[in-house]
């Protein structure tokens, strides 16, 4: 099954299980497969930037796409494949996708600066992988440092057909998916599917301004799929509601640096995976900090019966 312009709901990323020794835990990825399976997600991004996958070798890298997808069953699932260079880019795209995968995830160098290099970009970006290929733009300003207009999506999409979603992660960014959902109506854009990101963070708004659902991890991405799932049916308030007892804990997970130590902490006190380590360099969660998480899950559990841990 290959993505296509019209997928919705929520895509999780995973995180990369490690062993306390940072070998790949490999129990913990069938854990965590099931876990996200049962959850009611619509599919799984793996090697994502919250995936440590610049910490990975490439056999490591197809070891644990090869596991995800012979462990999802039917799931799409979507592989992070950037690279410093195409020819990486390249490899890992034809063994993922030998190996059964939905599509990939780009992302852009942080060289990039003018629109016209964004656009030349991901045109030799499509053409290495192969035209066959679909994938997914990831737009994040605030890791990426490259700032990409409604506009030069708009181009992206056009002179790409293997383009079929854009991993929304602008902020603040509401009004470009607005934009981008106006140039559909207008005819100057063909349809792709709006997934965000960004922990999450806007998503109550973000469905609302027309997104398809959520790309993003979040230690709860069953609520993920609960809001993605009110919201679609129309029921603003509940969504709001239950989305507003997670905020607070999903604003501590944002954070850039111990956001993923974050998610991990949780992760493994939820029982999903065994361990919270991240593979070096990469730091564990301090004393203080885990308190912290620790009663921001006892505020959540006030309302969600899932953070009573």
């Amino acid at each position: 099954m290959k993505l296509t312009p019209t997928t919705s709901g929520v895509i999780v990323i995973a995180p990369t299980p490690f062993m306390p020794d940072g070998a790949i835990d490999a129990a913990s990825i069938d854990r965590m497969t099931d876990f996200f399976v049962a959850s009611g997600v619509t599919g799984i991004t793996v090697l994502g930037q919250l995936g440590e996958a610049p910490k990975l070798e490439h056999a490591e890298s197809v070891d644990v796409v090869k596991r995800v997808i012979k462990r999802a069953g039917s799931l799409p699932i979507i592989v992070g494949v950037s690279a410093p260079g195409f020819a990486a880019m390249r490899a890992l795209s034809r063994d993922a996708m030998d190996a059964g995968a939905a599509g990939v995830m780009i992302a852009p160098p942080n060289t990039l600066r003018t629109d016209d290099q964004i656009a030349t970009y991901y045109k030799q970006a499509s053409e290495a992988i192969g035209a066959d290929v679909p994938f997914v733009i990831q737009d994040y300003p605030l890791t990426f440092s490259v700032q990409m207009t409604p506009a030069v999506i708009r181009r992206i999409v056009m002179e790409n057909a293997s383009c079929v979603m854009l991993k929304h992660e602008d902020w603040p960014g509401l009004d470009k998916i607005s934009a981008l959902r106006g140039y559909e109506r207008d005819g100057s854009m063909r349809h792709i599917s709006i997934l965000c990101g960004n922990n999450g963070l806007f998503l109550d708004f973000e469905m609302e301004r027309g997104a398809d659902g959520a790309n993003t991890g979040y230690c709860f991405p069953d609520m993920l799929v609960d809001v993605v799932r009110l919201s679609a049916a129309g029921k603003r308030d509940e969504a709001h509601d239950l989305f507003d007892a997670h905020l607070p804990l999903i604003r501590y997970e944002q954070q850039p640096g111990p956001g993923l130590a974050v998610r991990k902490y949780v992760m493994m006190r939820r029982g999903i995976i065994a361990h919270d380590t991240l593979r070096k360099p990469g730091a564990a969660l301090s004393t203080a900090a885990k308190a912290e998480v620790d009663y921001l899950l006892s505020r959540v559990a006030r309302v969600d019966a899932r953070a009573r841990l």
